[in-house]
This record gives structure tokens, sequence and C-alpha cells, in this order.
């Protein structure tokens, strides 16, 4: 794992994009010719003609290499819009991970008991596994997680962070 430097902040960043092909390869290239480390990429269309996508990527830096990023980011021409969440004000980030974890007895009992308490809904099951879905903060993912590594985690799918600003206002 890489020790990140003090000056280092985490940023969630959201594109507005057109929806075309060889445009993430574009902004994966950016982060990759720079040194940057994308941490968590989630890309969807937005509108209902399929002509636009939202992209949001989380990075961390220093704020000179998280200006950098936003201003080379914002040179791109398919690039309608650059949000620097982080930055903004107030947000709502959330993730989706689906985990399985596999028990007999008392491990399935507790796994179920903290599913119930993390809100994590069982997806699928069988007499020794569970799917379970769960929707939270990067950090509620990991704690969930973290638990049932200790009672019989066989693997995880994370979708990576999504996020908007609150309040009336969209991008």
């Amino acid at each position: 794992m890489k020790i990140k430097h003090k000056a280092e902040q985490r940023h969630v960043l959201t594109l507005v994009v057109d929806n075309e092909a060889g445009i993430l390869a574009k902004i994966a290239g950016l982060f990759t010719a720079r040194g940057y480390n994308i941490d968590s990429l989630t890309v969807s269309e937005i509108t209902e003609d399929h002509t636009t996508s939202r992209i949001t990527i989380v990075t961390h830096g220093p704020p000179a290499v998280i200006d950098q990023i936003h201003a080379q980011l914002d040179r791109l021409v398919p690039v309608h819009k650059v949000i620097d969440l982080t930055e903004e004000g107030p947000y709502v980030e959330r993730e989706l991970a689906l985990v399985k974890v596999a028990g007999k007895g008392e491990h399935r009992v507790e796994a179920l008991r903290l599913a119930d308490v993390f809100r994590a809904r069982p997806v699928d099951t069988t007499t020794g596994s569970f799917i379970f879905e769960l929707t939270g903060t990067p950090d509620k993912i990991d704690s969930f997680v973290a638990l049932m590594s200790e009672l019989g985690l066989v693997e995880t799918a994370r979708t990576g962070v999504v996020g908007m600003t609150r309040g009336a206002k969209g991008v």
C-alpha cells in the first residue's frame, strides 16, 4: 500500500462529458501520463438520448496536483464540466458492493445479524452462502467487509464512488 504524504487529500471529481468512443481512454491516459492515481472510477450515461455521460473519479494528491488535474481535465475537448465535489461544498457520496460470505451455524447467524445492522440486503442465498448487497460510504463498506472477513468472506465486488452536491443545484 502506498503511504500518502500528509499534504495529500482525497478528492471526488465529477465530469460531464460527451458519450463518445475513446473519452475514458483519454481521461485515463491523462492520469497515467502524469503519474496520478485513480482510486475509484464510475461512468454512466445521464441523458435519454445517450449523448452525455457522467464520470466520477476519486483521486488524491496535494492541492497543487489536484488543481493541475482539474485544469487538464477541463481542457479535454469532449469534457463539458469538471466539478471537484470536495471543494464545492456539502455533497453525498455512495458506493454499491456485493459481498459473498460462506458459513454454517453460528457464523451464518452472525453474518445475517451484522448484515441487518449495516442494512445489507441478501440478494442470493444458498444453504452454505449469502451474497449481500450494501450501499453506503466507502468507510461503511470497508467496515462491513472487515467484519465479514472473520465470518467467511469469499469475495467482494464494488462499483466505485458516485456523488453529487447537496441542494437544488445540479451539474
